[in-house]
C-alpha cells in the first residue's frame, strides 16, 4: 500500500460511515437517532454537512497526528507507519491528506 492509498482508504471510510449514518436502511445507533428526529429536507442537508465536516476534521486530524504534523492527545510526534510489506507510509501523509480531504470535498459539492 502506498501512502496515497492509505490516505484514500481513510477518506473512503469517512464517506462510508457518513452514508451509513444517513441511509434510509441504517442499522447504526447514530443513524437511528438521526431518523428519529424526522428532519425536513433542509435540516437533513444541514445534518449531512455537520457530519461531513466533523468527520473530515476527525480523520484529517488523525492522519496529521500520525504524520507528526499535529498532536494526538496533546503529544506531537511522528510515528513510523509501515504496511505489512514493510513499505513506509509516514512522512508524506500531510500532503495527500490535504489533497484528498479538502480538495476532494470541494469537488464533491
Amino acid at each position: 500500500m502506498t501512502t496515497e492509498e492509505f490516505v484514500k482508504a481513510f477518506y473512503k471510510e469517512k464517506e462510508d460511515i457518513l452514508n451509513e449514518y444517513l441511509s434510509e436502511n441504517t442499522e447504526t445507533d447514530v443513524g437511528q437517532l438521526i431518523k428519529s428526529m424526522k428532519l425536513s429536507n433542509q435540516q437533513y442537508e444541514i445534518m449531512r454537512n455537520i457530519l461531513d465536516s466533523s468527520f473530515t476534521d476527525i480523520y484529517y486530524g488523525i492522519l496529521l497526528g500520525l504524520d507528526g504534523c499535529s498532536s494526538i492527545g496533546g503529544a506531537q510526534e511522528m510515528y513510523e507507519l509501515k504496511d505489512e510489506n514493510g513499505n513506509q507510509l509516514s512522512g508524506e501523509i500531510e500532503g495527500f491528506a490535504y489533497e484528498v480531504f479538502h480538495n476532494q470535498n470541494k469537488r464533491d459539492k
